[in-house]
């Protein structure tokens, strides 16, 4: 006779039970709670003032105010070969030459500001013809910067930067972007 050593092994009792989570989420509500409270301090340590421009017109009141004095609508576009600058749908010529009341399109012309024989862009340049559209518009504090889809992210940020401001004077500081 051959007694299986199956029947007198006893039977482990399964255990029936709900796993407890509410401490898991507990700990995990005030993980949320404390990275939501501390990226909103910290977000305030870097804030610059960009908006995306608005499209529209203005009520009639506030139109007839502002006839008198002409629209810069200033608009710097960063591109792989260098920076164009243009003013009221004009897009200003380079150095080399171009005729700053045509408009003319950025891919046939030359930039405003080329970028450097090294290959880097000319951030100083860039810079000191900001100053001298502030001088001509000094009440103008508007820009508009667009730049190609392959234009690195630092470069947008160096370039908001030289845009707005030379040496603790306010250059253009209401900055919008926008998509070329």
């Amino acid at each position: 006779m051959y007694v299986s050593k199956r029947r007198f092994r006893p039977k482990e009792e399964e255990v029936k039970g709900e796993l407890n989570i509410v401490p898991y989420l507990d700990i995990l509500m005030n993980l949320i709670i404390f990275m939501l409270l501390s990226m909103t301090g910290l977000v305030s340590y870097g804030v610059l003032n960009v908006a995306a421009p608005r499209y529209g017109g203005g009520s009639a009141g506030s139109a007839a105010g502002q006839s008198d004095k002409p629209k810069l609508m200033l608009t710097v576009l960063i591109s792989e070969k260098g920076f164009f600058i243009a003013g009221a749908g004009a897009v200003l010529g380079g150095e080399a030459g171009g005729d700053a009341s045509a408009p003319t399109e950025p891919d046939k012309a030359k930039p405003t500001v080329p970028r450097l024989p090294s290959g880097d862009y000319d951030f100083a340049t860039l810079t000191a013809k900001m100053r001298e559209i502030k001088q001509a518009f000094p009440e103008e504090t508007k820009i508009i910067l667009g730049a190609d889809p392959l234009i690195r992210y630092e470069l947008l940020v160096n370039t908001m930067d030289a845009c707005r401001e030379y040496r603790g004077k306010e250059l253009f500081s209401d900055v919008s972007l926008t998509v070329m």
